[in-house]
């Protein structure tokens, strides 16, 4: 009776492993376009910097049917990545069923810079409907993010907010038009104080003078990413997906 039990349970081991091989494998490759700013955008000299955006980091939570582009620019905002012809390339390469994650907010707020400024209630608001407009036009998926938090603490260690309406723009933009949205900047907020006022420097660039070889005069930086944080940004962004349970589940490692 024993035996029989034992060969029973390795057919069914040996079934489901069978079954998942074959679902992974009928599985069409998938293209995601990542656009936005530095947060998100590779760093050079990545074997020196660093400092990394969290689309630089994303593909190995992905299995081999996932090729990400990762279109991210320093300093951009919904306007300038389109005036600066970043965007127009992206769009004449999509594909049906290709992915485009957008996620803009943190030099929108620009105030002094005409570049880039957008009116949250306005201008902002209806670039994000201009790139979901068009990303839908080719056939491809657009999936929306709100901007992640940065570390500002007050003296009293609360986080306080960075991105006034931007983020309250972009979700309401994802309801009205029906687009998948991750709530970037509530979920770093929870990360940021999870770490607390003084571990939360090692997600981002903290270092003194002589202690970094390529940030020789050392550097303070609460907006841009470590290694670290890029890395436990991208975990938020796997678990969310995971709970809305969108169809890119199916190629997470």
């Amino acid at each position: 009776m024993k035996n029989y039990k034992l060969i029973l349970l390795t057919v069914v081991l040996f079934l489901g492993c069978k079954s998942a091989q074959t679902n992974e494998t009928s599985l069409p490759n998938v293209t995601i376009h990542m656009i936005g700013d530095s947060t998100m955008a590779n760093k050079k000299n990545p074997d020196e910097n660093p400092e990394r955006g969290w689309g630089q980091v994303l593909p190995q939570f992905f299995n081999d049917k996932v090729t990400i582009k990762n279109h991210a620019v320093n300093g951009r905002s919904t306007k300038s990545f389109r005036d600066l012809n970043h965007w127009q390339p992206v769009l004449d390469s999509l594909q049906p069923g290709n992915y485009v994650f957008i996620q803009f907010g943190h030099n929108d707020g620009k105030e002094t810079d005409p570049a880039r400024y957008t009116n949250p209630q306005t201008a902002y608001r209806y670039n994000l409907i201009r790139y979901i407009e068009e990303t839908r036009a080719k056939g491809a998926i657009p999936i929306l993010f709100s901007s992640i938090a940065r570390r500002k603490f007050n003296p009293e260690g609360v986080l306080l907010d960075a991105h006034g309406n931007y983020t309250l723009q972009a979700r309401l933009v994802a309801q009205e038009m029906s687009v998948p949205f991750i709530d970037m900047q509530y979920l770093t907020e929870q990360m940021e104080v999870s770490f607390g006022v003084e571990e939360s420097k090692k997600l981002h660039l903290h270092f003194e003078k002589g202690e970094n070889a390529y940030f020789p005069d050392g550097i303070t930086d609460n907006t841009h990413l470590s290694v670290l944080g890029a890395t436990e940004i991208c975990k938020l962004f796997v678990s969310e997906l995971r709970m809305q349970q969108l169809p890119l589940v199916k190629y997470l490692k």
